[in-house]
Order: C-alpha cells, then sequence, then structure tokens
C-alpha cells in the first residue's frame, strides 16, 4: 500500500489512503474514545477496542491524565492501542493522542508550571516558550501529540471561573504569550513536536453575566479587533495546527455551528490548514444546552458543515449512526471526506504512520526532572506582582516571629490550577457521584486517589526563607463556608508576632468546593468567605500585615489595599510556588511582575480594562461614580518593585510615511539598591479619521534586567503596518494622522510621551507583521 511508503509525498499518501477508506473508516477517523473506554482495571483491554474502534479510531482522549497510570505504564498503554489499530483493523491507521496542557502536561508526575495569568504576570514570552517546549517533549515521549492549549481567550471579566487559564485583557499581550507557548509546543520541525490547540475560538472570554457557556454579546468590529486577533496571530505568525471552538454563541450563532467563524474567517481569510476539534461534548451541546438541535445527528450535521473535523473526547454524535445517515447524503459524504482528509494529513506530517510507538524507557525518566522544576521556580519568580507595599517589604531581621495566617498558608493543592493533575483527579470522583453529561467513566474509580506531588506549602517555604526567625502558624479558616472557629488560634498567633503573613485567596478547579476554575464563576469578586472578616479582625491587633493571595482571579480588594501593609498577587505558580512567593517576601528577589488584566474597586465595574475608547473609562459630565471612582483599584501593567527605576532620553521620529519601519528608543536606569527587572510597555493611539481608537493600546513591551546604578537602552522597532484597524468597510486599515506613544512603567503610570505624524494614502495591507520587535544595550 503506497500510503504506508514514507518516501512518497504526503499529499499522494492521504489520497491514496482516502482511496482505500470506507464511509464507515472515514466517520471513525472524524471521532475519539477516553483511553479508559478502551481498558478494562487499566490495562488494555482488546476485547473493548473491537467493539468500539472496530474500524480504527481518530483520537484517543488524555492517555495520561484520565488512565492515572505512572508515565511509564501510560507509554506502553499508548503502544498497545496503537499495536491494535496497527494491526488488528483493515487499514492500519494511527490514531493522535490529546492531552490537557495549560499549565504542564496533565498526568501523573509531570511538572506543574504556574497557570497561565501568572505566566502573563511575567510579561516573559521567552519562559513561556521554554515552557511549551518543556510540555512537549513530556507529552511525546509518552505518544501523546497534541496539546489542548493555550487558551487564546481575551477577557475582561474576572467574575468568569477560567480567568485563570488566560492571559489576561490585553490582545497583544495574550498574542505574544500564545504565539511563544504554540512555538514551544510544536517546535521548527512538527515530527519532533505536537500539536497546539488555539482555543477558545471566539468570544468566549466575555460571557454574559460572566457565567460559563453563557452567550457573548461582541460587536464584529470588536470581534475582529480584539478577540480574534491572538488568534489571527496564532495562524499567521506562530503557525497554529489545531483549533478548538468556544462553547458559547456570537449573535444567536452557538461557535460550534459557526461557519462563518470555523470556514469563513479561519479557513478561508487566514488560510488555516490545519485541523479544528470540538471542545469536550460541544457539539451535542448543540442539542441541550443551546437546543439549537433535535437529534444527534443534526448536531452532527450542523457542526461537520461548519467545519469541526474531530469529535471529542467521545465519539457521541460523529459515530455509527451519523455514518449510517450520511450514507444518502452527497454534501454530507464530501464533507466527511474533507474532514477525514485534513485529519489524516496531520497524522502524516506529524510521522505517525511511520513512527506510532514510542520507546517507553525515557517515559520513567522524562518528566519531574531537576531542570523542569529549575523552570518552574523561574517562571513563578516571573509572575510574582507585588501590589501595594508601605516599606514592610522585604522583611528583615527585625521581626523575631511572624504569623503565618490562612486558608492557602498550609495548603499544598491550592497552589495549583484548575487542570493539573490532582484537580483533574477531584473531577473524575465528583462525576462518580454527578455525572451530568452521562461521560464514560474508568471502571477502577473505587481505587482512585489525589495524589499530591512533593512540594512546599507556602508555609514550608516561608519556614525556609525566614532563617533563624519563628514562625507561627494558625489557619484561620477555610477558603469558602462561614466557620469562624478558627479565628480565635489565628488572633493568638498575631498577638505573639511581630508581623502577620496571611495566604489567603482561592481554590482553583472544577468541584464543589472550588471558587475559581472552570465553571466555578462568582457574582462576588470580594475574597471568597469570611477571609476579609479574618483580616478585619487580625488588623485590630496593630501589627503590619502582609496578604499573600494565592488566585485564578483579580479580587477587589479596596479595604485590603486601605488597611493592609503590603499585598503580593502570587496566582497560582504551581509546584514552585511557595519557593518563589518566599523569596519575594524576605527580599532574596525583587518582584518584578506585572497585572495582565485590570483589578476591579468592586464588582460593579466589570468590565473594567485600560483599552476604552475616548468616551469610555469615566461617567459623564460628572466623571466618577456616584459612590466611587471609575479607574481600576490596580490597572492593567501594575506592579512595585523594591527598586526605582527612570526612565529618560527619549527618541521618536516627528514624522513617518506609510510603510516605512521606525524606531522608538529611551534609556532605562535603576536608580535604587536592589537588582531587579522591570518592564517597560510602549502604548499607542492609533490614528483613525473613521472610526473611534481606543486612547492608548499595548504594542511593545520589555523584560529588562538591571543592576543598582545600570542603564540601558531599549529600542521598540515597528512598521506601520502594526497601526491599522478595522474601519468602517470592515477591512483592516492604516490611515494617515496623528500617532501619541506613551512609555509607562503601567498602563496608567506613563512616564515619556511623543507625538508622530504619518503621512500617505490610506494603505489596507496584507498583514504580515504582529510583534514589535525589541532591542536592548548597555549605554
Amino acid at each position: 500500500m503506497s500510503y504506508r511508503d514514507a518516501s512518497r509525498p504526503t499529499v499522494d499518501r492521504v489520497h491514496d489512503l482516502l482511496s482505500r477508506m470506507t464511509l464507515a473508516e472515514k466517520v471513525a477517523q472524524l471521532g475519539s474514545l477516553w483511553v479508559y473506554e478502551l481498558t478494562s482495571s487499566g490495562s488494555f483491554d482488546e476485547e473493548k477496542a473491537l467493539r468500539k474502534a472496530a474500524h480504527g479510531l481518530g483520537q484517543v482522549t488524555r492517555l495520561g491524565g484520565a488512565s492515572l497510570l505512572p508515565p511509564a505504564q501510560a507509554a506502553r498503554l499508548g503502544n498497545r492501542i496503537q499495536r491494535f489499530l496497527m494491526t488488528k483493523t483493515r487499514l492500519p491507521i494511527p490514531a493522535l493522542i490529546h492531552e490537557e496542557a495549560c499549565s504542564g502536561y496533565l498526568t501523573k508526575d509531570a511538572d506543574i508550571f504556574p497557570q497561565a495569568i501568572g505566566l502573563a504576570a511575567g510579561f516573559d514570552p521567552e519562559i513561556v516558550e521554554e515552557i511549551g517546549r518543556a510540555i512537549s517533549t513530556q507529552l511525546a515521549a509518552l505518544g501523546a501529540r497534541q496539546a489542548l492549549a493555550p487558551l487564546l481567550d481575551v477577557t475582561r471579566d474576572p467574575r468568569w471561573g477560567r480567568v485563570e487559564e488566560t492571559f489576561g485583557e490585553d490582545p497583544y499581550l495574550v498574542s505574544r504569550m500564545g504565539a511563544a507557548f504554540i512555538r514551544g509546543l510544536q517546535g521548527d520541525d512538527i515530527r519532533k513536536g505536537v500539536l497546539a490547540t488555539g482555543k477558545h475560538f471566539a468570544g468566549y472570554g466575555c460571557p454574559e453575566g460572566g457565567m460559563n457557556w453563557a452567550p457573548s454579546h461582541i460587536p464584529p468590529r470588536e470581534l475582529l479587533e480584539t478577540y480574534l486577533y491572538p488568534f489571527e496571530v496564532a495562524v499567521k505568525e506562530a503557525g497554529l495546527q489545531a483549533v478548538m471552538p468556544s462553547y458559547g454563541e456570537l449573535d444567536g450563532i452557538p461557535c460550534h455551528s459557526d461557519d462563518g467563524l470555523l470556514t469563513g474567517i479561519l479557513r478561508g481569510k487566514w488560510g488555516f490548514d490545519g485541523i479544528i476539534v470540538s471542545d469536550y461534548f460541544g457539539i451535542d451541546m448543540l442539542r441541550t444546552n443551546h437546543r439549537l438541535a433535535r437529534t444527534k445527528n443534526e448536531a452532527a450535521g450542523r457542526a461537520l458543515r461548519a467545519g469541526i473535523d474531530v469529535e471529542l473526547p467521545s465519539s457521541d454524535c460523529y459515530g455509527p449512526s451519523f455514518g449510517r445517515e450520511a450514507e444518502n447524503s452527497a454534501e454530507l459524504i464530501a464533507l466527511i471526506d474533507a474532514a477525514a482528509e485534513r485529519i489524516l494529513k496531520k497524522k502524516f506530517e506529524l510521522g505517525l504512520f511511520d513512527e506510532p510507538f514510542v520507546d517507553e524507557a525515557p517515559a520513567k525518566t522524562c518528566l519531574r526532572k531537576p531542570e523542569g522544576k529549575a523552570l518552574s521556580l523561574r517562571a513563578a519568580l516571573a509572575s510574582m506582582v507585588l501590589l501595594k507595599n508601605d516599606g514592610v517589604l522585604p522583611l528583615g531581621n527585625s521581626a523575631r516571629r511572624i504569623a503565618v495566617v490562612g486558608p492557602n498558608a498550609d495548603e499544598v493543592r491550592n497552589l495549583l490550577g484548575d487542570y493539573t493533575f490532582p484537580a483533574h483527579v477531584e473531577s473524575l470522583l465528583d462525576m462518580a457521584q454527578d455525572n451530568f453529561g452521562g461521560s464514560p467513566l474508568p471502571d477502577d474509580l473505587d481505587a482512585v486517589r489525589c495524589e499530591l506531588p512533593l512540594m512546599d506549602s507556602m508555609l514550608e517555604g516561608i519556614r525556609k526563607a525566614a532563617g533563624d526567625t519563628e514562625i507561627l502558624y494558625a489557619r484561620g479558616c477555610a477558603v469558602s463556608g462561614d466557620d469562624r472557629s478558627g479565628f480565635g488560634p489565628a488572633l493568638a498567633a498575631a498577638d505573639a508576632s511581630d508581623v502577620i503573613v496571611a495566604v489567603m485567596g482561592d481554590k482553583s478547579g472544577l468541584v464543589g468546593d472550588c471558587t475559581c476554575g472552570e465553571a466555578r464563576d462568582r457574582s462576588s469578586l470580594d475574597l471568597p468567605g469570611v477571609q476579609r472578616e479574618l483580616l478585619q479582625a487580625l488588623s485590630a491587633s496593630g501589627k503590619p500585615i502582609v496578604l499573600v493571595l494565592i488566585s485564578g482571579r483579580p479580587h477587589a480588594l479596596e479595604w485590603e489595599d486601605a488597611h493592609l501593609s503590603a499585598i503580593l498577587q502570587a496566582w497560582l505558580p504551581g509546584e514552585s510556588g511557595a519557593e518563589a512567593a518566599s523569596a519575594v517576601l524576605f527580599g532574596k528577589t525583587s518582584p518584578a511582575g506585572r497585572t495582565p488584566i485590570s483589578f476591579p474597586r468592586t464588582v460593579g465595574q466589570v468590565p473594567v480594562f485600560y483599552a476604552h475608547k475616548p468616551s469610555g473609562g469615566r461617567s459623564h459630565w460628572k466623571g466618577d461614580y456616584v459612590d466611587g471612582p471609575t479607574t481600576p483599584l490596580y490597572p492593567f501593567g501594575h506592579g512595585l518593585s523594591y527598586t526605582a527605576f527612570g526612565y529618560s532620553a527619549l527618541e521618536a521620529p516627528g514624522a513617518i510615511a506609510m510603510g516605512e519601519e521606525f524606531d522608538i528608543a529611551f534609556v532605562l536606569g535603576n536608580l535604587g539598591s536592589a537588582a531587579s527587572d522591570e518592564t517597560p510597555q510602549l502604548y499607542v493611539r492609533r490614528p483613525s479619521d473613521d472610526i473611534t481608537v481606543p486612547d492608548r493600546e499595548l504594542i511593545g513591551f520589555a523584560r529588562v534586567f538591571l543592576k543598582p546604578g545600570e542603564r540601558k537602552r531599549v529600542v521598540f522597532r515597528l512598521s506601520t503596518e502594526q497601526l491599522g484597524h478595522i474601519g468602517r468597510d470592515m477591512q483592516y486599515v492604516v490611515s494617515p494622522g496623528e500617532i501619541t506613544f506613551r512609555i509607562g512603567a503601567s498602563s496608567q503610570d506613563i512616564r515619556l510621551s511623543a507625538v508622530c505624524g504619518l503621512s500617505g494614502e490610506p494603505w489596507k495591507p496584507e498583514r504580515k507583521r504582529y510583534a514589535t520587535a525589541v532591542a536592548v544595550a548597555e549605554v
């Protein structure tokens, strides 16, 4: 069979294989199975496979994550599944195995990195790309060749539970972090990498009321300029190979049935040539949630016509019944052929037909390596955002006793995000009690236990960093609920201490006691439960209080900002988070993270974000609300340091011609006594004579390390191609006119600005340039 001949061109192999396949075999390629649908008690079950995958199989869902097996055993199971497909089905076609990978490979014993919102706070695409490479290596070692990451959702509503999985509110920042993650996952040679999956296409991050799965109300121009922008960059610059639609709907059309979005824009306008996979249960939700389809076959037809190639996590709608119905429809047969062709093309490009098996030995050693833990620590250190500091930090030798209190102080689990292995095990155990979707479940759930990785809690991290300082601990309260019985011991510890470190915030996950994560949306942004009450009681002691927030969303912290001495936002920092946060608390490193999303003062401000139009951002004509300011408590890009920085010597052209490249440069200096990174941010007000544009939008940033007294010249290299907007005709256009550039330490803390003139005729370029290049040199 010529499709088995590795020397032949991929297109020839695909067409040869398609010509040999029956319709049932093609439909099987559009489907998937949970790994435990092919096992019994954790071992491969050939009888099950013969029943469920007799015609082949498109994808296997979560080989490592859902099998609950150690890495080497998971690799062995993957090989058994592939060997069955290559030897026991009529046509040898390997499966594509996919895994979750938002903050690391979701499998037993894998490295756990900071959650995405923390990575975004680092403003460091290089670290993000390194993490992508590390995850890719681990997935490939077990035979998984598709990662369901990254999230490219722009989010401006912190009520939404999945804020933690995103890179924040700004489309440029999201695009830079997303492109870096994709490059890391896919690599330079896809035969050695894994398919990255950009999700959730599109508008998922701004659902109605902040509620998961709810409709998104986004005008077409804003959709193109803001919410689709990171996906466009991912496809056209980073070479994204897979896309997952949103659960939600846009203007009455669910994204899983939106041909204008999936086929018109994604494939037609941008030239995307990868595969589109459904979100889990997303196709049947056209029937159950959106009530647009009456039957599963109808839902399948709608999804297939829109452009969805693969159903995940299991063949529910894209199954044999749909295949039999399609036999009488030339239209559906043609669509199935096209989808199967795209799927097989990716499998050939990945090299799966030529090397369907993995060496099981490296799987034992590729996870939990020292370099992975070191990378996780670097990323966590970069993510730490000092929101407030009245001088109490860093903690010095003057504090003889430190009281450590709070629900997240001695809780390792709460340092982890919602798509980590411990959280997944919790979800499986929860589904055993309430399987609302009727999903298949492992047959050995009775033996499943939630095993946490070996890592320090915040309490342990503080003890290690504090040296001889005495540490007093009391939990005080839980993350949620109204139990105040622990207040007494916490107040006693506070009375006996010189300073109080309160470690509070969220628990992330998908189950009932979680306060952030998927489907864990909130109507309040105050600290959950009675945490604020505990802080209020502690503040009566008169002792300085340092609040460390382990959380996946911005909280409304007006009271905390007014009454506490310092606030450190640590996000969901992963396996090395305790060491990173403690290093900042004790001055072993200077905090240098910046907020990737605005912090509202109250939930009533939502949505609040920096890139508002000239008529936005204030209540006309008085300015503020009747009961408070309209500005965020902490703006986008905010973060304090243990040193001070000077911005000077701005260089900017006075005039720019259409089509030119040009530089914006300045000198950055460390004016203090501590070495630290600084994150200068470049904002632009684009020229426009037909459409209103935001007052400022991020268009470049750098992360620059400076020793005390050191000065460096930072140069941003831009193209006029980057200065356009979506015009009245819904086409991208660069207009001549006045441009304002601002350089700041945050979106509000502007240090330098320049006004330039852009001359020439309106220009509609074929958009290719998205990133602003940055060069940093000694002065």
